[in-house]
């Protein structure tokens, strides 16, 4: 479906409103008949509507938008509103409905918020120099094992659930992001069911290459998925528009990534101040892997911000690992932006 209506239909008094005039006249020697001066006068106050190509306008205003945007970035760095780095973003990750996908739906939800209570204000704490945004991480739309009617393995939160999540972040002063896992579906097809919701300014979206299987031809958890730079380059380009249309202050976008397949052709991903994109390191395991892949596959292939992952399941076993704590995590390069807990 296309974002724009071909034409409309503007009448004269529309037309003057937006500084066009008509003038009639007649040619000189002429004589005219009380009849057609009253013709005349008459289609002087009513001319037949003109067709305006409403589509190239709304085309133009969006250029402008985005002219006037890369115009601000140059002078000063960011668009009003954006969040990094200013901030840094701390998420509890997973489902409210669902105790298996995280910390956000593992414990009961007052416990929960208590617990990620505790975890700001050691963030903040630890750097002191930067304000911690909290936010809630929630997975949206979600790979599934099996088919489903279109047999493309994935299955959306109801409106029920997404409504829930984003008034519990309202509540607890969070942001929110809606995670996709697209299984056998693509983003082009999926992007647009999160609409409505991205229009809050408050919320903000994650793409999971891991779950993208479409390249692969089989389902979810067979093999890890991926993305090319075009698909990160559409969800971009999709959040940008969202922006634009909607006067909003920047979207944050996290990546998900922790191998090398997972993201290819990293350089030519198209950056737009719309849009803060963050490369999410999601691996989990002892402290030196992680801080291995984290090397190689966020900081030796920058996009624009960095993401680090900590798993209260996994990332402490077998002992004697552990957990890394943020002044662990503070120490690589660069500074993650965007810490998340599963």
């Amino acid at each position: 479906m296309s974002y724009f209506r071909t034409a409309s239909r503007l009448t004269a008094p529309l037309l003057a409103s937006l500084g066009l005039a008509f003038a009639l006249t007649t040619l000189p020697g002429c004589s005219t008949t009380p009849e057609k001066a009253a013709a005349t006068e008459a289609a002087a106050v009513a001319p037949k509507p003109v067709v305006v190509d409403s589509a190239a306008l709304k085309r133009q205003a969006m250029r402008r938008d985005s002219l006037k945007a890369d115009s601000i970035v140059k002078a000063n760095g960011q668009l009003p509103g954006a969040i990094l780095p200013g901030k840094r973003i701390v998420a509890f990750y997973g489902n409210i409905r669902a105790k298996g996908m995280g910390i956000l739906g593992r414990e009961p939800k007052e416990q929960m918020l208590r617990k990620f209570r505790g975890v700001q204000k050691e963030w903040q704490a630890a750097d002191p120099s930067i304000p911690v945004q909290p936010a809630l991480h929630s997975v949206t739309i979600t790979a599934q094992a099996a088919p489903g009617k279109d047999g493309k393995y994935r299955l959306m939160n109801s409106k029920a659930t997404i409504d829930e999540t984003i008034q519990w972040a309202k509540d607890n002063n969070c942001i929110v992001f809606l995670d996709v896992q697209v299984g056998l579906s693509d983003l082009e097809h999926e992007l647009h069911k999160l609409e409505p919701w991205l229009k809050d300014p408050i919320v903000h979206m994650g793409i999971d290459p891991e779950f993208a299987m479409k390249t692969k031809g089989v389902r979810p958890g067979k093999k890890i998925g991926t993305y090319d730079a075009k698909d990160v380059n559409y969800a971009i380009n999709f959040l940008a528009r969202i922006v634009a249309e909607n006067k909003l202050p920047p979207k944050v976008l996290t990546v998900h990534r922790f191998t090398q397949g997972m993201v290819t052709n990293y350089k030519n991903i198209k950056l737009d101040p719309r849009v803060q994109v963050v490369m999410h390191m999601d691996g989990w395991g002892n402290p030196v892997l992680k801080k291995d892949s984290y090397r190689d596959y966020i900081q030796t292939q920058p996009v624009q911000y960095t993401g680090f992952k900590l798993f209260y399941e996994y990332d402490a076993r077998p002992a004697p690992h552990h957990i890394m704590t943020p002044k662990e995590v503070l120490a690589l390069t660069p500074k993650p932006l965007y810490i998340q807990y599963q």
